[in-house]
């Protein structure tokens, strides 16, 4: 039997449930009949995720609408494929909301609103990825009916001046963990497409040019952030807490999963992979694309970060100096089974101060 109560109710829904280290295509995956929401559906529980964070797949037939639902709990869903509309809204008296969205689009139900999905392709079925914070709401609260049939009703709130699914902002603010450099925000609760978003701030402690976008919903501890790094290059080793999931909205390449010491896991991936790295394991991000390479990381509650866990003397990132030969070898190796060479400079394996230039150069 499960430890965790949403462990348990998972197992009671009877719908596939996906479990390891990675999904290499989440747009292929098994689905099964969801009576709860009244569509096919399937949860995503991989290493890291159990008792923190919920992802599950939704499925809505072609052509077809999904019944309303509401839940307790704020949501991100991510569109793997297809278009379609959603329309959400509060209490009786209050209009509904709706607006449009197709593959790569990321948006925000929130908490205690009614959502009811429908399929404008009447050819194909559409799929979403649902990501929540559920768990923990299930260890605090263990009784479901209360999480998804409460009859409590609320106007619709997002906090701060922010228009309900309006094409997010980007702003930039100081940043004091990062010692009060300037960081790009996308603030909002609808983003169109994170394949072609720009406004990227240059993050270069994680080597290989590397540029992101923090991602923040108003009104919600919601939140994420998408890197992109360019053709021929790797990102830094690095490790934080739990609860971190993973999905690829474009480009091609592997990531490289481990406990400190012990084996390691190799995790192909290219648009709707998804994976989430356990509780301090390091891991590193290589692209073997002709374009850039971009993954979209939804965050778990901040008190998982996994800060508090460090001790003295111990790294939460591996420079390139320090990293096993090995990890160099099978990059190169695997551009050159494509035909590619890589963008990696000699200088960043010898000089641990070494930092790219971002002048002059692309940002997808």
């Amino acid at each position: 039997m499960a430890g965790f109560t949403h462990d348990r109710w998972m197992e009671e829904q009877g719908i596939p449930i996906h479990r390891g280290y990675y999904i290499e295509d989440l747009r292929t995956i098994d689905l099964g009949p969801w009576s709860v929401r009244g569509c096919d559906a399937a949860f995503i529980q991989l290493d890291g995720m159990p008792g923190i964070v919920e992802g599950r797949v939704q499925e809505i037939p072609a052509g077809g609408t999904i019944k309303p639902f509401k839940s307790a709990v704020d949501e991100f869903v991510y569109v793997l494929s297809g278009q379609g509309s959603t329309s959400v809204w509060g209490t009786k008296d209050q209009p509904q909301h709706s607006f449009e969205w197709s593959p790569r689009s990321l948006f925000v139900l929130p908490r205690n609103a009614w959502a009811q999905h429908a399929n404008m392709q009447g050819d194909r079925p559409a799929r979403m990825l649902h990501y929540s914070y559920m768990p923990l709401a299930m260890s605090a609260i263990p009784d479901p009916a209360f999480l998804f049939n409460n009859p409590f009703e609320e106007s619709l709130r997002l906090g701060g001046s922010v228009e309900f699914y309006s094409e997010a902002q980007s702003i930039t603010q100081e940043h004091i963990a990062e010692g009060g450099a300037r960081r790009t925000l996308w603030l909002g609760n609808f983003f169109p497409d994170m394949a072609v978003w720009d406004k990227l701030m240059d993050r270069p402690g994680r080597g290989s040019m590397n540029r992101s976008v923090y991602i923040s919903a108003p009104g919600t501890e919601l939140a994420a952030h998408m890197s992109v790094f360019p053709q021929g290059t790797y990102k830094k080793g690095h490790r934080h807490g739990p609860g971190r999931l993973i999905v690829i909205p474009g480009g091609e390449g592997y990531s490289i999963m481990w406990p400190e010491g012990k084996e390691k896991v190799i995790i192909p991936w290219h648009e709707a992979s998804c994976f989430v790295p356990p509780s301090r394991w390091f891991h590193q991000h290589f692209n073997l694309g002709k374009i850039s390479g971009r993954y979209l990381a939804l965050h778990p509650p901040a008190q998982f970060a996994g800060r508090e866990e460090r001790i003295e003397g111990a790294r939460d990132q591996i420079e390139y100096p320090d990293e096993e030969a090995w990890i160099r070898e099978r990059f190169e190796s695997e551009l050159a089974a494509r035909g590619l060479e890589t963008a990696m400079p000699d200088e960043a394996y010898t000089d641990p101060d070494y930092r790219w230039s971002y002048t002059g150069a692309a940002g997808s």
